[in-house]
């Protein structure tokens, strides 16, 4: 058994499922829960919870996959009220943001709790072939105990910095750079189809040279240009951790020149098409020429 000890998850949505799969087949014995239905969800040979605070009582350390920070907050009362509970890490993965990690870890720490900041990217694709990111924040020495957890889930693990919160300011401007390239990837590509390029030419040329970023490297040939749509990740999602993002870059007083315009896009795709597919900004976009 690692460091972890039996290890709790709690979410089993599009990027908790196989993120917990593959934990599961990083050895660690594991229960699972998640309020949709675990039983269809859990990851084979992981013992299933009927509640979150069967986790609480039978994990030493619990891992979140959760929508936003007002699900975490929930969760976190839950497993604080649970009787007889045995966890004593909680490490969240959600995108909540940097006030909420900050309020989790509090309300957490009066529990004596250890609460850590630990966000992942790379999608759902990702989260299923166990190439994500980590992004931790917290204790180092707790770092290094849940590392067969995080390199059985990850290809690269970041250590941040010591304090939650910390871990969410990484996730949050790495979603803002990742949505600013999908929209201005999409319109560069649709600029260049009225001007009568093949956008597969388009894709290849930029790959191959300066304007290369995520969106013309894998969502424009592996999903856009097959007529997928699919990578697995809603507006709704990409709107709201854009919105984190320029929540907090308000407070920071930090500049959001292109921010504002960003945000503005998606917005806009999500008022239009709610829970579409992030891909599927491109024909949004497309069908916008100005008159």
């Amino acid at each position: 058994m690692s460091g972890a000890g039996t290890v709790g998850f709690i979410g089993l949505g599009n990027m908790g499922r196989p993120i917990a799969v593959n934990v599961g087949k990083g050895g660690h014995e594991m229960i699972a829960y998640d309020a949709a239905g675990t039983a269809e969800r859990a990851p084979e040979g992981a013992r299933v919870a009927g509640s979150v605070a069967q986790v609480a009582a039978e994990a030493d350390t619990v891992l979140l996959s959760l929508p936003d920070g007002k699900v975490v907050a929930s969760v976190a009362e839950e497993i604080i009220e649970t009787n007889n509970r045995r966890v004593a890490c909680v490490a969240d993965t959600s995108t909540v943001g940097i006030d909420a990690a900050r309020a989790a870890q509090r309300r957490f720490a009066d529990a004596e709790i250890e609460y850590v900041d630990a966000p992942v990217s790379g999608g759902t694709a990702g989260a299923a072939a166990a190439s994500i990111a980590v992004m931790y924040a917290g204790s180092e020495a707790t770092f290094e105990r849940l590392m067969p957890v995080f390199t059985s889930m990850a290809k690269n693990v970041f250590y941040i910095g010591p304090n939650p919160g910390q871990g969410q300011a990484m996730k949050i401007l790495n979603n803002y750079l990742s949505a600013t390239a999908m929209a201005a990837t999409s319109e560069a590509v649709a600029f260049g189809e009225a001007e009568g390029l093949d956008p597969n030419t388009v894709v290849a040329v930029l790959n191959a040279s300066s304007g290369q970023n995520t969106a013309s490297s894998d969502k424009f040939p592996n999903r856009i240009l097959k007529g997928k749509f699919d990578a697995g990740f809603t507006n709704t999602l990409l709107c709201k951790d854009v919105g984190l993002y320029m929540d907090a870059v308000a407070r920071a007083g930090t500049a959001d020149t292109v921010g504002q315009t960003v945000i503005g896009v998606w917005r806009k795709f999500l008022a239009a098409e709610p829970g579409a597919d992030i891909c599927s900004v491109y024909p949004f976009i497309k069908g916008k020429r100005r008159s």
